[in-house]
């Protein structure tokens, strides 16, 4: 308990801490209370400095050095609106008050290290190097000097704790910018995700509409007309064909219910609810896109038409929209045939038209990569590519009865 409790007492101070340091007179504050201390402190240390060495006047050694540290440490207060002009004015202070005057006081020196760590912290390394070079040629220098010996170790330690100030400076911004771009990535993760989430509720919903929900409900429609149309069909058959058809029309109901869950946030707009096109309404389709794009579009059937699995002609269907509006956008005024062909087991698709090719981009849009998750989905493939004779090709073979897609 005794643990924790000083854990929190330090987290305390220590948010303490950095709400006082950000404070916007926190800066006019630390340098107040640095000036005068360090005008405290250069009036024994002139005196002192008096003592050592013959033919200085005290009185006047005294002025001086506290005019120097009061230079060294008052633009504190201005550090965070004209960093590099306080920067510069404190450290020719302190060099000043070296050279000439051979002391230094502590305040003046701890000042000194704020500048720095702010410089580098604020992205100025080269100016805070820069500002750090003539206390390490003084601290080499001191041996030949007539500095006192508490000025000679107080430039000693400013020499060198200032590059280590800076780099403190510089290591706490790169944590900053590392934090925030961690932060960053992870709203762009955030943001991928639910996109992906929302994407994929949005193809569950459409496959469950398109396929699951009609399969249902032609459970129901043929177990009531079985049961009005069989002659002679006993009361428990009658009875049990009745519930299938109750049953199916409930989980119909649950289906749309889910359904509805699953798009809400997806779209602002409803769903309709309407039979999904097949092969039977590809006319329209053709005749639609001929009258929108004004060129040439013709369907082609080969081969005897039959109805196919309900899956497999809304795939045929959303194939040829798509690689109409394919065609349509990227070669506009191109001619476009659309051709069927049903074998015993399979339709064939060929979609062409007769437009300079594919443009850069398109083998890997979006479009076609949906088509072949469409062919995919019941157990069909598709490929796309350059005509031979010129143009933009799309081939799919799909079986005449949706196949699970296999595993894996």
């Amino acid at each position: 308990m005794g643990t924790g409790t000083g854990r929190d007492g330090q987290a305390g101070w220590a948010d303490t801490g950095r709400r006082l340091a950000a404070s916007a007179h926190a800066p006019a504050a630390a340098a107040a209370l640095l000036a005068v201390l360090a005008a405290g402190q250069a009036l024994p240390l002139a005196a002192t400095i008096a003592r050592s060495r013959g033919g200085f006047d005290a009185a006047n050694l005294q002025l001086a050095l506290v005019l120097l540290s009061l230079i060294a440490t008052l633009p504190l207060a201005v550090l965070r609106s004209h960093p590099v002009l306080a920067a510069v004015v404190m450290a020719a202070a302190n060099t000043l008050s070296m050279l000439v005057l051979h002391g230094l006081t502590v305040a003046s020196a701890a000042a000194q290290l704020i500048v720095l760590y702010v410089l580098g912290r604020s992205g100025r390394q080269l100016l805070a190097g820069a500002l750090t070079v003539p206390y390490l040629l003084l601290a080499i220098a001191t041996a030949t000097t007539h500095l006192g010996g508490f000025s000679r170790a107080t430039i000693v330690l400013l020499a060198a704790t200032g590059p280590m100030a800076a780099w403190a400076g510089v290591s706490h911004r790169a944590r900053l910018a590392a934090a925030e771009h961690s932060q960053t990535q992870a709203g762009i993760a955030g943001t991928l995700l639910e996109h992906t989430a929302r994407g994929e509720r949005a193809r569950i919903s459409r496959e469950l509409h398109d396929v699951v929900a009609h399969h249902i409900s032609m459970i129901a429609v043929q177990a009531e007309t079985a049961r009005l149309t069989t002659p002679g069909l006993p009361a428990d058959g009658a009875q049990r064909l009745s519930a299938i058809g109750d049953t199916a029309r409930a989980a119909l109901t649950e289906m749309r219910r889910l359904l509805g869950v699953l798009r809400e946030d997806t779209s602002d707009v409803p769903a309709e609810r309407q039979p999904q096109p097949g092969i039977y309404q590809l006319t329209e389709l053709v005749d639609a896109a001929r009258e929108v794009s004004g060129a040439s579009t013709r369907l082609i059937i080969s081969g005897w038409p039959e109805p196919l699995d309900p899956g497999v002609e809304l795939a045929a269907y959303r194939i040829v929209q798509e690689a109409l509006t394919n065609a349509r956008r990227h070669a506009p005024g191109a001619a476009v045939d659309v051709e069927l062909h049903f074998g015993p087991d399979t339709l064939a698709l060929r979609i062409r038209d007769n437009g300079p090719g594919p443009p850069a981009g398109l083998l890997a849009g979006n479009g076609l990569l949906g088509m072949r998750e469409r062919a995919a989905a019941v157990g069909g493939s598709l490929r796309t590519g350059p005509g031979t004779g010129g143009g933009f090709l799309v081939e799919a073979w799909l079986p005449a009865k949706a196949e699970p897609q296999a595993a894996g």
